[in-house]
């Protein structure tokens, strides 16, 4: 068994609400991302069903005649239901300390099953090669969870957009960025 998942951050949006559409760069990134993507074999695309994601990978969809499957377990991370001015700092702690969760937010341990899941769906699907969009809140859980060193700073250091390659053979899985920004 030898596949791929591409797991994508979406593209430069106007806000962080669910219904936020892509800003007319995040167009256009969205136009760079697919030609970057074009000479990849992709079988199958799931998406947070965040606006902002699906319009991201619209153009690949589109170009290559792919369905676009949603999945709420790529929703972006709650933090926090209430307003925190040092939501940076309150960031960095979660972290720390994967089971810390603050009020009306899920821990990283929480949000991480919930990527992880998806993962492993694909990992048992008939699919070889397949695209994951989603937030870098929740994508930077993921690189964690493959690689101890990523955290915070890999969750600062993410790009609108930003493509990762998960390659998983029957023994080992291996996460490397792809993306070179333009």
């Amino acid at each position: 068994m030898n596949k791929t998942i591409y797991i994508i951050r979406h593209c430069e949006a106007t806000g962080q609400a669910p219904d936020a559409p892509l800003t007319e760069k995040g167009k256009e990134q969205a136009e760079e991302l697919a030609a970057f993507l074009a000479d990849r074999e992709v079988n199958r695309i799931i998406s947070s069903p965040f606006l902002r994601a699906i319009q991201t990978i619209e153009p690949l969809a589109e170009k290559n005649n792919l369905k676009i499957e949603t999945d709420h377990r790529l929703r972006e991370r709650v933090l926090s239901t209430v307003s925190m001015p040092d939501w940076v700092e309150k960031l960095e702690a979660a972290y720390t300390d994967l089971d810390l969760k603050y009020e009306g937010g899920e821990s990283g341990n929480e949000a991480t099953r919930r990527i992880v899941n998806v993962v492993n769906d694909l990992r048992t699907s008939d699919a070889e090669n397949s695209i994951i969009i989603a937030h870098g809140g929740i994508i930077s859980l993921l690189l964690h969870y493959y690689d101890d060193n990523a955290g915070f700073e890999a969750w600062r250091t993410l790009s609108n957009p930003d493509v990762y390659a998960l390659k998983i053979s029957e023994h080992h899985e291996q996460i490397e960025r792809i993306w070179a920004e333009a």
